[in-house]
C-alpha cells in the first residue's frame, strides 16, 4: 500500500506582508489529491489577485473531475479573459490520480520540477508558456505511472533566482539530492531545506516570493493501521 504526503513552504519577498504566490490541495473525485501552485506577475496584493485566480479556476475544475490538461488550459483561457490577455502567472499541478494510478506533473512555469524515482533526481524543464497572455498555450505535462519512491518538488521562481543579486545562486537539484539521500527525509524536510537555502542565498531578504510544494510517494508497510488522513497547517500572523 502506498501512502502520500505533500508539503508546502512559503515566505513573501521581502518587507512585502503578502505573498503574490498562492498554493492549494484539493482531493480528486475519484479519487486520489491534487496541489496548485501559482505566482503571479508583480508582487504583493496585486500578485496574490492574479494567482488566485488561476489556483480557483484550477480548484474549481479538478473539484468537477477534470483532468489537469484540461484544467490548465481553461485556467489559462480564464485569466487571459478576465486580465484581457495584459497579466501572466505561472502555473504547476501535481496530482496523485488514483483513478489512472499515476503521478501526473503539469507546467506553465519557467521553473522546472524536480523529480525523484529511488535514488535518481532530474529535473523536467521542458520549455513552457505562463498563463494569461498568448493564444492557445497549453501546459508541458508528464505523466508516469505510480510508485513508492517517488518525489517531486516544485517551486517558484523566487527560489530559481534566489542568490542572484549577489552572486551566489542556488542549485535545487543539487540540494534536493543531498537532502533525499538522507535516510529520514520526508516531505516537510525536503520543503523546508529548499525554501531555508533560497533565504540564505537571499541573506535573509528574499527578493521575490518563495514557495516550494513536495509531493511525496512512499510505502506503507504496516497495512493493519487504520487509513487515517491527516492535514497540518502552520500559519504566522503578522501583527496589526
Amino acid at each position: 500500500m502506498l501512502n502520500v504526503e505533500i508539503a508546502v513552504a512559503k515566505a513573501a519577498k521581502y518587507a512585502v506582508h503578502e505573498s503574490g504566490d498562492s498554493v492549494e490541495v484539493i482531493e480528486r473525485p475519484r479519487g486520489g489529491l491534487s496541489v496548485v501552485m501559482a505566482d503571479g506577475q508583480r508582487s504583493g496584493h496585486s500578485a496574490k489577485a492574479i494567482s488566485n485566480i488561476a489556483v480557483r479556476k484550477a480548484m474549481s475544475l479538478l473539484a468537477e473531475g477534470v483532468r489537469d490538461g484540461a484544467v490548465a488550459r481553461a485556467a489559462h483561457d480564464y485569466l487571459r479573459t478576465q486580465r484581457r490577455g495584459q497579466v501572466s502567472a505561472e502555473l504547476t499541478i501535481v496530482s496523485v490520480d488514483l483513478e489512472t494510478r499515476t503521478l501526473v506533473i503539469s507546467r506553465n512555469s519557467q521553473c522546472p520540477v524536480l523529480l525523484s524515482e529511488g535514488d535518481a533526481w532530474r529535473a523536467i524543464d521542458d520549455p513552457s508558456e505562463t498563463v494569461g497572455i498568448r493564444e492557445r498555450t497549453r501546459p508541458v505535462i508528464v505523466e508516469l505511472p505510480l510508485a513508492a519512491g517517488q518525489t517531486a518538488i516544485a517551486f517558484t521562481d523566487g527560489v530559481l533566482h534566489a542568490g542572484e543579486r549577489r552572486g551566489h545562486c542556488i542549485d535545487p537539484l543539487q540540494i534536493a539530492q543531498s537532502q533525499g539521500c538522507q535516510p529520514v527525509c520526508s516531505a516537510q524536510r525536503l520543503a523546508d531545506g529548499l525554501l531555508a537555502a533560497a533565504l540564505v542565498a537571499d541573506d535573509g531578504r528574499p527578493g521575490d516570493d518563495v514557495t516550494v510544494v513536495v509531493l511525496q510517494v512512499t510505502e506503507r508497510f504496516d497495512e493493519s493501521e487504520p487509513e487515517v488522513r491527516r492535514m497540518t497547517v502552520s500559519f504566522p500572523v503578522p501583527p496589526i
